[in-house]
């Protein structure tokens, strides 16, 4: 917890709580169904929760700002980022609901009014949401596939409504073709060796009538 405090001082006593919980709730339910590896569960305010909330460094979600999770798994970025950011709303969806069931009992147990959780494939959700966040399910050409007409026409944040994805390596290649991404550098927030190559990735998104 003190790792969450030392790059996001100004948290309310309730998200603190929240926060601190969170820890729990992924231990005990991890006992049940893996949902983090076993690795990671021991390390999850570094691996999950401070990688998720990397994206509350590149953008400061206005209140009111909708936002859904691709592929969440066992819920990042999203629960994270809701804790964060209690005024705007996050729609968690994944195609397996194995983990879903997880994120739905640490949803409750946080008392998040603000996430909804949905089982089903992206293509399948007829919502627009001014941000598609995600971390690393495929490459950049998929992801973008998946997630076409989801993206909200109105602007009100300081970024162009779009993709914002964690991702890690050299993206290069998978990223050649697409000109308006601006990469961050997660190293340039936090000093742990663990973030030195991983990024955050945002793609506007031109909004199309379908």
């Amino acid at each position: 917890m003190e790792l969450i405090l030392k790059y996001f001082p100004d948290l309310t006593p309730l998200q603190i709580e929240q926060f601190t919980k969170l820890e729990a709730l992924y231990q005990d339910w991890n006992l049940k169904i893996n949902v983090v590896s076993r690795k990671d569960i021991d390390e999850l305010y570094l691996r999950h929760v401070l990688h998720s909330l990397a994206i509350a460094k590149v953008m400061d979600f206005k209140s009111g700002s909708s936002m859904m999770d691709v592929g969440t798994g066992g819920g990042f970025p999203g629960i994270p980022l809701a804790i964060l950011y209690p005024e705007c709303e996050f729609h968690l969806v994944d195609s397996i609901n194995k983990k879903l069931n997880v994120v739905r009992e640490v949803v409750t147990g946080l008392e998040l009014q603000n996430v909804k959780v949905t089982h089903s494939r992206v293509e399948e959700i007829k919502e627009t949401y001014d941000f598609i966040i995600s971390r690393a399910v495929a490459a950049m050409p998929t992801f973008v596939h998946w997630i076409k007409g989801k993206v909200a026409k109105t602007q009100q944040n300081d970024l162009k409504n779009g993709i914002l994805y964690l991702k890690g390596g050299d993206l290069t290649e998978e990223l050649k073709d697409y000109q308006t991404t601006t990469i961050y550098n997660i190293s340039d927030f936090y000093e742990e060796d663990f973030f030195e190559t991983k990024k955050v990735v945002h793609l506007p998104i031109k909004w199309k009538a379908k």
